[in-house]
């Protein structure tokens, strides 16, 4: 029997259904089942939508009531209303200025004003402590549809431009919701707290200004972004600072400087200029890079980095990332002596552009010369230089750069051989990042998105090898569906360092497109030309990022074997500076790095100095150590000291000094 056409039938959690009248709120189901719960209902979902409570519900639905206990509902409910109230706050504050955006962001959330004073720190102060009087005050929020003639009628009435522009973006089927806060309105598309005083007034916190383009447009004027982060409580936003407090001291560019390893100048955006300690690191790991894969069965190739456009137009590249590509005109008719520029004839002109990654190049390599079955699987692997740009926003330090070095690898390969190559890829790969300070980490495999190439039964059998590779070494995953490449599903690996951040560094990727593409065959058993399967993979992934990662992870103080400068050897007296050079010999002649420091300063300033530098160990030697022949051993980090006979240092930072694998 069906329902009344005013009646509708809503479904709870438990599996029990209720009827209601058609255009009943959440809120009014929530009085509905208990006086308790209307008053801690914050929000609902609606066939899995994030509805607000005085949203009118007009058919048959499924419906769970949420309170502050569901975090996910509840922060973003949080952090939408502090972005309301902030901009409530200024207004009044400031009742000229004009109010733009303010969505919610992974820990806060920010708001964009046209405001023609710059904010200053003391202003931040005066807007928490106003928008903490509109929490106590307890007001009530309510929501409006109204129609679009009226709502841009409405903010050219109260000098509201970038709202009148909003309402011009928002589709035409797409309701015009209008919410109060108190008295203050805003544009808005929900949902939202019932009542300000809803909000935690102790667990928030405005942390600063910045500049900001409306829509990215650089073309208007610049708007001032003010930024928050709110949890639910008062010991969740304490925490969070904490981390901040931790992660600053940890910032892979600040330690740059102390540790003098790098640095980055305005003439070459996003590209790393390496000091020996840094540059130190970088060839040590690389060093360790090389002997794993060789050991794994990977032979090293090194391929151009300016390639000729055609063959980013055959891979696919060039239409689809040609954006950021670095491009290199050359005219091949000049003779290289002109310095005219307007002598450059374009009927010979040559376009090229650096390469952005590996995966042309070695397919070119592996076309050379004919290939037999027995000769796969091939692993080849590069150390390759990349150039990709990125907006100038979005670099970060050696983390997010515009020119970058790999560990990549491709693997050609039969189909049967996919799942094996995986699983031999996990172990491999696992054995690396235990070595290097990471024993667990995350696989998330990434299946067939929507739009893709290739049969169902092609994916279906290579999701299914690469699923039972993950089983065969016995490791876990988290599916992630849908978020496989066009051409193939994916495994990515991610990290977590010691404050609780992850990393994706690691990946697997199957692709039949690529090889396809490039003309890649090999002789299959019965004597034809058949395509292989290329499989790519990075372990690392940019030797400047993980470089970043290891610094922030060790917080400077880098496993010995990594350290720039292992050892410092420091006069107590310049009597001890013979000896100290002799000590400084015997530990070079074991592979260890030491440096002599006989400047005439007192120890206790030689200590400080290479402290901050993350020096792993200083030796202070003086009159006593001279004649018993001892040192004196300081490590970084501990206060206590200890005397060691000079065979027994050497011993001891000879295996210290030894990568993990030659151990």
């Amino acid at each position: 029997m069906s329902l009344d056409q005013s009646q509708i039938s809503l479904t709870f959690p438990d599996g029990n259904a209720r009827e209601f009248p058609a255009g009943t709120t959440p809120a009014e189901v929530a009085a509905a089942i208990s006086k308790s719960l209307a008053k801690k209902a914050i929000s609902a979902t609606v066939n899995g939508q994030h509805w607000d409570l005085q949203w009118p519900i007009s058919e048959n639905a499924e419906i769970a009531i949420n309170t502050m206990q569901d975090d996910d509902a509840a922060l973003e409910l949080i952090r939408h209303d502090f972005a309301h109230v902030m901009a409530r706050a200024v207004q009044e504050i400031w009742p000229d200025t004009k109010v733009t955006i303010g969505p919610v962001t992974d820990n806060g959330w920010f708001y964009d004003f046209d405001r023609a004073e710059p904010f200053t720190p003391e202003d931040l102060g005066e807007i928490e402590a106003k928008m903490k009087q509109i929490i106590a005050a307890r007001d009530p929020v309510r929501t409006e549809v109204w129609d679009r003639d009226r709502a841009i009628a409405h903010y050219e009435q109260t000098g509201e431009p970038f709202k009148v522009e909003l309402i011009d973006r928002i589709p035409e089927d797409a309701p015009i919701r209008m919410y109060w806060h108190g008295d203050w309105q805003d544009l808005c598309r929900g949902p939202h707290l019932q009542h300000t005083g809803q909000l935690p007034a102790d667990a928030f916190k405005l942390m600063g200004v910045s500049g900001a383009y409306w829509f990215g447009d650089t073309s208007r004027p610049m708007l001032q972004r003010v930024q928050g982060v709110a949890f639910k409580n008062r010991q969740d936003l304490k925490n969070y600072l904490t981390f901040l407090e931790e992660a600053a001291k940890r910032d892979h560019r600040r330690l740059g400087r102390e540790m003098d390893l790098f640095h980055m100048q305005e003439e070459a955006p996003g590209q790393v200029f390496w000091h020996p300690g840094g540059w130190t690191i970088y060839t040590t790991l690389q060093d360790y890079m090389r002997r794993k894969q060789r050991a794994g069965g990977y032979r090293e190739i090194n391929t151009p980095q300016v390639v000729d456009r055609k063959l980013w137009e055959a891979s696919g590249h060039w239409d689809k990332y040609q954006h950021h590509m670095f491009i290199v005109e050359v005219d091949e008719s000049r003779d290289g002596e002109t310095d005219d520029a307007e002598a450059k004839n374009k009927d010979q002109t040559r376009i090229n552009a650096l390469k952005p990654m590996n995966c042309p190049c070695h397919v070119q390599v592996f076309n050379q010369g004919l290939k037999s079955y027995r000769d796969l699987p091939l692993r080849l692997a590069e150390f390759g230089s990349c150039a990709r740009f990125e907006p100038s926003g979005a670099l970060h330090g050696i983390m997010r750069v515009r020119g970058f070095t790999q560990d990549d690898a491709h693997i050609f390969c039969t189909e049967d051989q996919i799942q094996e190559e995986c699983a031999r890829f996990i172990d491999f790969l696992a054995e690396i990042y235990r070595e290097l300070g990471f024993p667990e980490f995350e696989i998330r495999f990434a299946t067939r998105p929507e739009k893709r190439v290739g049969t169902e039964e092609s994916w279906d059998y290579v999701e299914g090898a690469l699923e039972n590779a993950i089983k065969a070494v016995g490791r876990d995953y988290v599916l992630e569906p849908g978020d496989g490449a066009f051409y193939g599903p994916k495994l990515d690996f991610y990290l977590t360092d010691a404050i609780g951040r992850v990393w994706q560094c690691g990946t697997f990727q199957v692709d039949p497109n690529l090889p396809e593409r490039l003309n890649a065959t090999y002789i299959a058993p019965d004597g034809e030309k058949t395509r292989p399967f290329m499989l790519h993979r990075a372990c690392l992934g940019s030797f400047e990022r993980f470089i970043g990662i290891l610094i922030e992870e060790h917080a400077g103080k880098l496993p010995f074997w990594l350290a720039p400068r292992q050892v410092v050897v420091a006069s107590i007296t310049s009597e001890a500076d013979d000896y100290v050079h002799e000590v400084v010999r015997d530990l070079t002649a074991a592979g260890v790095r030491a440096e002599a420091d006989t400047r005439n300063e007192k120890i206790n300033y030689k200590v400080r100095e290479h402290s901050v530098g993350k020096v792993p160990v200083i030796l202070a030697v003086g009159h006593r150590e001279v004649e018993e022949r001892t040192v004196t051993v300081r490590r970084l980090g501990e206060k206590q000291t200890a005397v060691m006979s000079l065979d027994e240092a050497v011993a001891e930072f000879r295996t210290g000094a030894t990568p993990p694998d030659l151990r």
